[in-house]
């Protein structure tokens, strides 16, 4: 037997029906942390799959929080709207705060629906404890971050909170301009670093004595923390002897942890954690290229930590459009996705004949076997480049010990932002391959 006919015989078929994911709820069991992939950040079949899984796992097996790869401040404004706080009237309203490039991979037309059911499901509970919690395990809110903290500390003692802003003043030189700070610090100019500064800071909130289940104090530590995570990765990425990579994944890690420990003790019971994210974050590194690097990621961290409480679930896609852009910072536009390499997992699911499907890669010794083979991965960002494709979107990876399930979908389309720009419209993009490979 080859890898395609393993596949094949191996595969659920996803096709709509109510049942499509009861052989990956069987697969995960009673494990508390589910990693949920996606093979870019742009490709609506993604988002919309990884709601009805989420949806399944909060109602049929009761998990009570997700974290997403976005920043806490932003996340915790959804967080408030779902749990019926604040004063956001919509979702559309508790989705802007992620207003910083790519503002397309949280406000899209999927998560404002996602966002309202998740409100409409915690009023239809009986009781508070219940409620499902919504939070952002990225750091690159740097100054927003720095904001909540004044804030927070504002209404519990005014003379700590001048002396907060105090401390953050340190970076008013740089115009608030993360990348200038990273810029200037990270290239040999020690006197201008404020790593002192935030980590006094950190350590200060942190000594505070209010209710440790206090939401807005779990907030403010939370953003305490990402200050200081961050500065430390601005510094760190224009300094070659130091992985901004994994410093990253360290502090969505390190925020894991501490809604874990949040979510447990409010509930007076472990928490059940699902974690959505790009499959570069939540694919154990240590089954790729990544590894030869010196990198690692959220997705090796949490097996190592949680172990057999542990499930990842990868993406990928054959072809079909998605929501990018041709660089940081550009505007989104729908592009073609090119069909897989014929080197690559994604041209073996494509080959299986099965269209959509759940492919469990631990099912027998036979699929593991076949399909550890170290062959091409794609990986699209916010950025897609098909005219270096093979160059900007492949990675080696080893499969079945990179992820416990893969789902594939044929063809995706391309994510549909709320805030639609000029160089985003309907309907897919045509046929135009460039020259290069």
């Amino acid at each position: 037997m080859n890898a395609v006919a393993a596949i094949e015989q191996n595969g659920f078929i996803i096709n709509g029906e109510a049942s499509d994911y009861t052989p990956l709820l069987d697969l995960i069991g009673d494990k508390r942390f589910i990693l949920l992939g996606e093979a870019s950040h742009g490709s609506h079949e993604f988002y919309a799959e990884r709601v009805k899984i989420t949806q399944k796992l909060i109602i049929e097996k009761g998990f009570n929080a997700v974290a997403i790869e976005g920043d806490w401040p932003d996340a915790y404004r959804v967080n408030r709207y779902v749990t019926h706080q604040g004063h956001d009237q919509n979702a559309n309203e508790a989705l802007s705060g992620f207003i910083r490039f790519p503002s397309w991979m949280w406000r899209n037309s999927v998560m404002v629906e996602f966002v309202d059911w998740l409100r409409n499901y915690n009023q239809s509970i009986d009781h508070t404890d219940s409620e499902i919690g919504f939070y952002g395990l990225d750091l690159y809110s740097l100054f927003t971050s720095i904001d909540e903290v004044i804030r927070f500390l504002r209404k519990y003692d005014a003379a700590l909170a001048q002396q907060a802003k105090e401390r953050y003043a340190c970076f008013d030189r740089f115009g608030r301009d993360s990348q200038r700070y990273g810029y200037a610090v990270g290239l040999g100019n020690g006197s201008l670093s404020c790593e002192d500064e935030v980590v006094t800071q950190f350590l200060e909130l942190n000594r505070l004595k209010p209710n440790q289940l206090s939401e807005p104090f779990f907030s403010a530590q939370q953003n305490a923390n990402l200050v200081k995570n961050a500065e430390q990765y601005y510094r760190s990425m224009f300094n070659s002897g130091v992985s901004s990579w994994n410093l990253r994944d360290q502090h969505m890690m390190q925020t894991l942890i501490e809604i874990d420990r949040y979510v447990s003790n409010k509930k007076s019971k472990p928490a059940k954690m699902i974690v959505w994210a790009h499959n570069s974050h939540l694919g154990d590194a240590r089954a790729t290229e990544m590894a030869v690097r010196g990198e690692l990621n959220l997705g090796q961290l949490v097996r190592q930590r949680y172990a057999d409480n542990a499930f990842l679930l990868g993406f990928s896609t054959h072809h079909g459009t998605v929501t990018a852009s041709s660089d940081w910072g550009d505007p989104e536009e729908i592009k073609k996705v090119r069909p897989a390499l014929k080197e690559s997992y994604e041209y073996l699911m494509h080959c299986s004949g099965l269209g959509n499907f759940l492919l469990p890669l631990h099912a027998n010794s036979n699929l593991i076997e076949l399909l550890s083979v170290e062959r091409l991965e794609r990986a699209i960002g916010v950025i897609y480049r098909p005219e270096t494709e093979r160059q900007s979107h492949y990675l080696y990876a080893n499969l079945p010990y990179q992820f416990d399930a893969i789902i594939h979908i044929d063809k995706t389309s391309a994510l549909q932002p709320i805030d639609i720009g000029q160089r985003w419209r309907s309907g897919e993009a045509p046929e135009t391959f460039p020259v290069g490979i």
